[in-house]
This record gives C-alpha cells, structure tokens and sequence, in this order.
C-alpha cells in the first residue's frame, strides 16, 4: 500500500485534491497499484487551524509518506502577516525540510490545445519541454535577508544569492539524467556574465558534462532564454537553473500550453541510498486562484497531471502514468474544456465534471 499525503492548501487547492482523490479511488478499485491517502493542513489552512503553517506532526506525516500531493497556498486573507508566518514559508519548509531541491516541470502542448495559446500553431505545436528547477538554495533561501531602516525616511531590503558547488552539481546530475531519457539536449540557464554565484554554476554544469559526452550541452543567459522561449521554444529540450529563474521560466512556458492550470510538477529529493525511496511532492504550478476558489470553476488538469508524474518517478509505474495521461488526453480531444480553456465550439464543465470526464476515459480503457 503506497501512502500519499495529501495536502489541499488554500483557495482552488480543495476543488482540485477532491477530483485527485477520485483518481486514486479509481486505481485502488480497477488496478493492481493501491494508494492510503491521509489529508493534512498547510498554508492558511494551517495558520486557522493551528496558528502555523506548516505543522510539526504534518511535517513528521511528510517524513514517513511514499509521496505527497499538494494543491496550493496562499490568499489576500493572511498577506498582512509576518513574512515567517504567512502561508507560502509552509511551501518552502516542506521543500527544504524534505531536501527536495529538483523540481520537474513539464510544459507540453496537447494537440488539441494548440489554438488554446497566444503563439502561432507552427511556433508550439509538438511542444514537449522539461525545465528543471533547482529548489531548496539560491535566492529564495539565501542568507542574510531582509528589510532593514537606514534612516527615518529610508529602508534597505536585501536578499542573497548563494550557491555551493555541490548544490548545483547535484541538480545538474539530475538534469543531464533525465536528458538521457529524452532527446539529449540540455540547456544551462544562467547570468554568468555578472551573477558571481551563477559564473560558478556554469563552472560545474562543464564539469558535470564530462560524465555524459552523449549529451549536447548549451549555456543561456536568462533574458535571451525567456525571449527564445517565446520567439523559438522548440529548439529546447531540458533546461536545467536557478531556482528563481526557474520559478519565472516555467511560468512563461505554461503560457505556451495554453493555460497555467495545465501544468504539473514533480520536486524530488535525493534517492536513499539503504531504502531506495526518494523523498517526492507533486503539485500543480499554478497557485491557489483565490478569486474563483469554491466556484467549481478551477482546472484540475495540472493537479491529475501531477498524479500522472507521481506514478512515474515515485512508483515507477509507466504503464498507469501512460494511462492517465492519456485519459487526459482523450477527454480534451473530445471537446471538453474548463473556463479557463473554453473557446467556440467547445463545453465549458466543471472542476467536478471534468475530474468525472477522466474518470469516464479510465473506465473506457479498463475495457
């Protein structure tokens, strides 16, 4: 039995864990693999309920789980709080308590979504890009940082950008892994030309690079880089940097898919070396939509997407990753749209209708 923590968050974050726990209902009840989902608190759930957000017994849940699945965090209701207690430095514990310093984020552009984005259909049609995110160090978790007065009438607010070696040769083993299993294409992103911190993560990416000559590898500063995403995306394969730059070029990415709500991700640890389990959280990239939460209008894709991953790299299971996402697939070739995808000619359904519609393909391919 593979225990899943599940953890709703804020906002969309509950729409969206109620359509995954009906895919893992599904699979308890039709395959051979078997989940025990428990549902936690974190975020400004967790700060209602238990005055922080992220618990010491949810973090201890995190620790003993096979994987955990996370919708979102965040909302104007806890923004007036202090930076170390508002919702998102529960995210942030969790990732840097449970080392998960790779992020995996996909951005594929489905057949029948490719009138869905702002680009022109020959620019991403076919698209099927991986960037990886290096992301428990660099700026987010930097010291020293803060907001400080240097007068009456002026502040100064500082954060730092801090890499070691290892930090990055650790990612970069990860990304140049993974291009392996693709195309062998990788591209390095960074701003080596006046980042000191990001000079030393192209110094090791080379290094790195000797222990796999199969792979062609290519150096991008990030201005040029989020420009060619826009202008010529399918000339990437993987991209492997930052963790801020990460964080704003899968964001731009998911513009060429037609929707932030179509986007997974997976963040994973190091593989233990007596257990073989890799600590992994799942979540959408998306955040928690405060303005449409409890409309039954949000998009579960990126959420089922995540589960989609989490049979990949946690369970090892391609032939149920391959099923779900091919659900998904059929389910969109059909027609069926949430709001944020809808256009002429197509049905505009639910949170919960579109989680039933996968649920539909599954039973189609049971058959």
């Amino acid at each position: 039995m593979n225990k899943i923590l599940l953890l709703p968050g804020d906002g969309i974050g509950y729409e969206i864990s109620q359509e995954a726990k009906k895919i893992f209902s599904w699979f308890n009840d039709n395959t051979s693999i078997k989940f025990e989902v428990e549902e936690e608190l974190i975020g400004g759930a967790s700060i209602d309920s238990n005055n922080t957000p992220l618990s010491d017994d949810v973090l201890d849940k995190a620790l003993k789980s096979d994987a955990i699945l996370l919708g979102a965090v965040g909302g104007p209701k806890w923004e007036k709080l202090d930076f170390q207690q508002r919702p998102e430095r529960g995210l942030l514990k969790i990732r840097k308590e449970l080392d998960l310093f790779a992020n995996l984020r996909p951005a594929l552009v489905f057949e029948s979504l490719k009138d869905a984005s702002s680009l022109k259909e020959h620019v991403i049609s076919g698209l099927d890009i991986m960037i990886i995110r290096e992301l428990t160090s660099g700026i987010y978790f930097g010291e020293p940082r803060g907001i400080i007065e240097l007068s009456d009438k002026v502040k100064k607010g500082f954060n730092t950008l801090v890499y070691t070696s290892d930090e990055i040769e650790r990612i970069a083993r990860v990304a140049f892994e993974i291009s392996m299993q693709r195309s062998k294409k990788l591209c390095s992103v960074d701003k080596a030309n006046v980042l000191e911190s990001t000079e030393l993560w192209r110094e090791v990416i080379k290094e790195v690079s000797k222990d796999f000559p199969q792979v062609e590898l290519s150096h991008m500063y990030v201005d040029n880089a989020s420009m060619q995403l826009v202008k010529n995306p399918k000339q990437f394969d993987v991209i492997v940097t930052t963790n801020m730059f990460g964080d704003i070029l899968s964001d731009c990415a998911s513009m060429l898919t037609g929707s932030l709500g179509m986007l997974p991700s997976a963040s994973l640890g190091k593989i233990d070396q007596l257990s073989n389990k890799r600590m992994a959280m799942y979540e959408p990239v998306h955040g928690s939509a405060p303005d449409i939460a409890g409309k039954n209008i949000a998009n579960p894709l990126a959420m089922i997407q995540s589960i989609v991953m989490m049979l990949k790299y946690s369970f090892s299971s391609l032939r149920y990753s391959n099923m779900l996402q091919l659900a998904v697939e059929k389910t969109l070739a059909k027609g069926f749209r949430t709001q944020d995808l809808v256009s002429s000619n197509e049905q505009n359904i639910s949170t919960s209708i579109m989680g039933d519609k996968i649920i539909d393909e599954l039973n189609l391919m049971k058959r």
